[in-house]
């Protein structure tokens, strides 16, 4: 998938770029026309619920699917968004063979 990755403030880095164009990857695997996707990396002054905001969102056709989340570090979070856009792409998935088989 063609990811484009924005880290706001701050220069992210070789690893984290690749971990997350590498677990973005994966989504491949439950639903194989995702178009291309945006990735967004801040650091919030928020300290309570970690500071480190990803906010991803991913285009697939009909639909566009957005997870954010909050956490102690960028990979942590960028587990927690994978997860919830994977539910969201299986959702989908389910959604479009609906409207096939009706």
């Amino acid at each position: 998938m063609k990811l484009e990755i924005s880290s706001i403030k701050f220069d992210a880095d070789g690893t984290l770029l690749q971990l997350i164009q590498k677990k973005s990857d994966k989504l491949d695997t439950f639903f194989d026309r995702i178009l291309n996707g945006e990735v967004n990396l801040s650091i919030d002054k928020n300290i309570e619920k970690g500071n480190k905001v990803i906010e991803m969102k991913i285009f697939v056709p009909g639909a566009t699917l957005f997870a954010k989340e909050s956490s102690k570090s960028f990979e942590e979070g960028i587990d927690l968004v994978i997860e919830s856009l994977r539910k969201q792409l299986k959702k989908h998935k389910g959604k479009l063979l609906d409207r096939q088989q009706a």
